[in-house]
C-alpha cells in the first residue's frame, strides 16, 4: 500500500533539470536508500517528498494523515533554545505536555517557594499521568544518555556540531512517524553510535528514506535502493550489494543498446553521405529515421573518474612523534605520545566526537604545535591536507581557476601530464561546469572539488579528515582506488569503516585522557569500543556458555597457581614497557634501533592487555569464592 507517491516530477535549479517526469512510490514498509553522485539532486529529493518545495511539474501526494519526520544536515533553530526545548518541539499532544512540563519543572528550581508554579506542576504531572506521557519522557531521557547528551537544558548554541547532530538524531527517531526521512545522519557521529544507530534502524517499523556515503549502514538497514542518474530514478530491490549486482548488469545492457545505436548510426551516414535523394516514401524515411537516431543523446554507462596517481618521492623518514602533548581549557586531548611513521604507513585514526582526531592531523601537518614534546618531519615529506571544511573556497571563483591556484598540471608516475581541465573532468566536471562558480555547487560538489585540488599537489603523504563526509559513493569509490596504488603514507580519521576497512591496515585510536591505542584494524576497534570479543583473540579463559561464569565459584589447581602470580607477572610487563619506552628517547636519532624498539614495545603491550583480561576474569571468580 502506497503511503507517498511521486506523479511525473520535474524540478530544475540554475537553468540545470535534475528530475524530469519522475514517478515512484512508498509503501509503509518500505526501507529505502537514495543514491547517486553529488549535484544530481538527492536533497532535493528529499525536500520533495517532504514537500519543503513544490516540484516544476507533477505533484507528491501523500496518504490521510501521514505523519512525516525529517532529519537535516543542518539544525534550525531558536537563539536560546535548551536541548530538551528543541527535542520535544512538535505536534504531539504527549510531546506538548512534556515540553510544558520541563518548563514549569525549571522555573521551579529556581523559584521553588512560588505557590502558583508548584499547583501547575502538580497539575502538569497528573495529565501526563493520565495521558501515559511519563514513559515517553523516560524514553527521550534514555535516547539522550545513549547519544551522550547528559544534560538537556544547555543551549544548542553552545554545542558543537557534533553533538547537535546527535539531538537532531535523538528529536527525529523519538518523535512518532509513518515515514522517516534521513539526510546523511551518520555524518558527524562517531563508530559506536553509527552501529547504535544501524540496529536501531534494523528494528524501525515505519517507512525509511534515507541518504547515506556508509555502504555498510546502507547494505545492513535498507531492503530498496533508488539511484538518481541523469535526471532518471532506477528502483532496486534489495540491499547495497544487490543493487550493485543489478546496476552492473543494466549498464552491460545500455552500452550494448548504445553499440547498436552507434553501428546504426554509422551506416545510416554512410548512405547519406552517398547522396541519397528524398524521392520516394522508403527514401523519406529512411532519412527521416537518420534525423532521429542523430538527435538521440548518447547514454553511456555512468561516468567513472580515474585518478592520475602522481607521487614525489619519499624518502626513509617521514614523520616522528616524540612525547607530544596536547590541552585545551584544561582537558588533556593528547597525552605523552609517541610514535613513527614510515614509509608506506597507512593509519587510520579513530574516536569519539571531540577525542582529538583533527588536533593529531593539525600537529602531524605542523599546523599546530603540541604543549610539549617534539614533531619530526622528513626533508623530502610533501603533505596534502584533505579538511573538513573548505574554508580558502572563494565563492566568486570558477572552478577551473580555483584548481589552477594550486597547478596547471601534474606529472603522473608514466611521465604523462593531467591539465588542472583534465583533472576536474575526472572528477565529473564537464568542460561547460568548469567555467561554473564556485557558490553554484552543492554541499557535495564543493568537497569534490577540494579533494581534486588537493591531489593536484602530488603529495607523498595525504592527511585526510572525514573525507567520507558529503561525499557520494562513487567518488569514495575512485578515492579508495587512487589510494590503493598511491605509494605515499596515508592517514585518515574517519567514523567510516567501510573505508577504514578497505584504505588502512592499523588504527591509532584516542581515548579519554588522551592515551593513544594502536589496533590492527577497524574491526579489532569497534570490538573493543562496543566489548565485544575480537573474532580471533579470545582469552585462554574465556567460557563457552554466557552464563556459566556465574557458575563457576571455585578455581581449579592451575588456576589458584596462575591467580597468585598474575600480578607480579603485570608488574613486570609494565616494567618492561616502561624501560623499553625510555630506550627508545635515548636512541631516538637511530632509526634501525627504535623501529626494533618500536615492535618489542607492541608486542610488550599486547601481552599485558592479555594478563590483563585474564586477571579480571580470575579476580571476578575470587570475588564470587569469598
Amino acid at each position: 500500500m502506497n503511503i507517498l507517491s511521486m506523479e511525473n516530477v520535474t524540478k530544475a535549479f540554475n537553468e540545470k533539470t535534475l528530475f524530469e517526469n519522475v514517478s515512484f512510490g512508498i509503501n509503509k514498509n518500505d526501507r529505502i536508500g537514495l543514491v547517486g553522485i553529488n549535484g544530481t539532486g538527492k536533497s532535493t529529493f528529499l525536500k520533495l517528498v517532504n514537500q519543503e518545495i513544490e516540484p516544476d511539474s507533477g505533484r507528491v501526494v501523500k496518504s490521510a494523515g501521514l505523519a512525516v519526520q525529517c532529519l537535516e544536515q543542518a539544525l534550525h533553530f531558536e537563539n536560546n533554545e535548551t536541548v530538551i526545548e528543541y527535542v520535544l518541539r512538535g505536534a504531539h499532544d504527549s510531546i506538548k505536555i512534556i515540553a510544558e512540563y520541563e518548563n514549569i519543572l525549571k522555573q521551579v528550581s529556581d523559584s521553588p517557594e512560588d505557590s502558583f508554579l508548584q499547583k501547575r506542576l502538580s497539575a502538569l504531572a497528573a495529565k501526563m499521568d493520565e495521558i501515559g506521557a511519563w514513559d515517553f519522557e523516560s524514553k527521550v531521557r534514555a535516547m539522550l544518555d545513549r547519544l551522550k547528551i547528559f544534560d538537556a537544558s544547555v543551549c544548542l548554541k553552545e554545542l558543537s556540531g557534533g553533538q547537535q547532530k546527535r539531538i537532531a538524531l535523538a528529536k527525529a527517531l523519538l518523535h512518532p512517524a509513518d515515514l522517516l526521512i534521513m539526510d546523511e545522519p551518520t555524518n558527524h557521529i562517531d563508530l559506536e553510535t553509527i552501529k547504535w544507530l544501524e540496529d536501531y534502524l534494523a528494528h524501525y517499523k515505519s517507512a525509511l528514506l534515507l541518504v547515506t556515503h556508509d555502504r555498510y549502514f546502507l547494505n545492513r538497514v535498507v531492503n530498496r535502493i533508488l539511484e538518481i542518474d541523469k535526471g532518471r530514478i532506477y528502483a532496486y530491490e534489495g540491499n547495497f550489494e544487490y543493487f550493485l549486482e543489478k546496476k552492473t548488469l543494466r549498464e552491460e545492457v545500455q552500452t550494448r543498446i548504445e553499440e547498436k545505436r552507434r553501428r546504426l548510426f554509422i551506416s545510416e551516414l554512410a548512405w547519406i553521405r552517398r547522396g541519397a535523394k528524398a524521392r520516394t516514401t522508403k527514401q523519406k524515411a529512411r532519412i527521416k529515421r537518420f534525423e532521429e537516431i542523430s538527435a538521440v543523446k548518447e547514454e553511456t554507462a555512468s561516468s567513472e573518474i580515474e585518478l592520475p596517481v602522481a607521487y614525489t618521492r619519499l624518502g626513509s623518514k617521514v614523520i616522528e612523534l616524540k612525547n607530544i602533548s596536547k590541552s585545551f581549557g584544561g582537558k588533556k586531548v593528547i597525552n605523552s605520545f609517541t610514535y613513527i611513521i614510515s614509509p608506506g604507513d597507512r593509519i587510520g585514526i579513530a574516536g569519539p566526537n571531540g577525542s582529538g582526531k583533527t588536533v593529531l592531523l593539525n600537529i602531524m601537518a605542523q599546523m599546530l604545535p603540541p604543549d610539549s614534546g617534539t614533531v619530526d618531519v622528513g626533508s623530502t615529506v610533501k603533505v596534502a591536507f584533505y579538511k573538513q571544511d573548505n574554508e580558502d573556497m572563494d565563492d566568486s571563483m570558477r572552478m577551473i581557476d580555483y584548481i589552477k591556484e594550486t597547478a596547471q598540471y601534474v606529472i603522473t608516475k608514466d611521465g604523462s601530464s593531467i591539465s588542472a581541465g583534465q583533472m576536474l573532468e575526472r572528477f565529473l566536471f564537464d568542460a561547460n561546469q568548469q567555467y561554473s562558480l564556485i557558490k553554484n555547487l552543492s554541499g557535495g560538489e564543493r568537497r569534490r572539488l577540494s579533494l581534486a585540488k588537493v591531489l593536484m599537489r602530488q603529495p607523498n603523504v595525504l592527511l585526510l579528515d572525514e573525507p567520507t563526509n558529503d561525499l557520494d559513493i562513487q567518488t569514495l569509490e575512485v578515492l579508495e582506488e587512487y589510494l590503493e596504488y598511491f605509494q605515499g603514507v596515508v592517514i585518515a580519521a574517519s567514523h567510516d569503516r567501510y573505508f577504514l576497512d578497505k584504505t588502512t591496515d592499523k588504527i591509532l585510536a584516542i581515548k579519554s585522557g588522551g592515551t593513544i591505542r594502536q589496533y590492527n584494524s577497524a574491526e579489532e576497534y569497534l570490538s573493543s569500543i562496543l566489548q565485544v570479543p575480537a573474532k580471533a583473540k579470545k582469552p585462554s579463559g574465556a567460557i563457552k556458555n554466557g552464563s556459566a561464569l556465574q557458575q563457576k565459584t571455585r578455581f581449579t589447581y592451575s588456576e589458584s597457581r596462575e591467580f597468585l602470580q598474575i600480578e607480579n607477572v603485570i608488574e613486570k610487563l609494565e616494567s618492561d614497557i616502561a624501560t623499553v619506552s625510555e630506550e627508545m628517547s635515548k636512541n631516538w636519532s637511530n632509526h634501525v634501533i627504535v623501529r626494533e624498539l618500536s615492535e618489542k614495545h607492541k608486542a610488550l603491550q599486547e601481552q599485558l592487555d592479555a594478563k590483563m583480561a585474564r586477571w579480571v576474569y580470575l579476580n571476578e571468580i575470587a570475588e564470587k569464592m569469598k
